[in-house]
């Protein structure tokens, strides 16, 4: 059952990335749950509302995003964490990202979401 949740957190997160990169806001809002907290480089959002306004005043993110070892685990049926390091051409810094996605009626939903990023320490 653990693969399983793997497979279909895996199959959502990488989905969540391809609206991220095309900066598809309501693409992206869409992978978050309605009282979802998310912590950013400086910022934070609580709900959607929040999130949604952000992401709005954002500017979308640098071309060539790449993701390294990312690992999925889950917990049980209905809960699984994903980590992931990313990072952007021109820089060896690697920013750090973790998402805590829940099987809600609606299917899978991050509820929880942190970004960080080490100041000038390469990875």
């Amino acid at each position: 059952m653990d693969a399983d949740v793997i497979a279909e957190v895996g199959t959502a997160f990488e989905a969540y990335e391809k609206a991220l990169i095309r900066n598809d806001v309501d693409a992206i809002i869409g992978f978050f749950a309605g009282d979802a907290v998310r912590y950013g480089l400086a910022d934070m959002q609580i709900g959607l509302e929040e999130q949604r306004r952000w992401r709005l005043a954002q500017p979308p993110l640098p071309p060539g995003r790449r993701l390294k070892d990312t690992i999925i685990q889950a917990y049980g049926p209905d809960v699984a964490v994903v980590n992931t390091l990313f990072g952007y051409p021109g820089s060896e810094v690697l920013g750090r990202q973790s998402q805590t996605w829940v099987r809600l009626p609606e299917g899978w939903r991050i509820v929880a979401a942190h970004v960080s990023e080490p100041r000038g320490q390469p990875t």
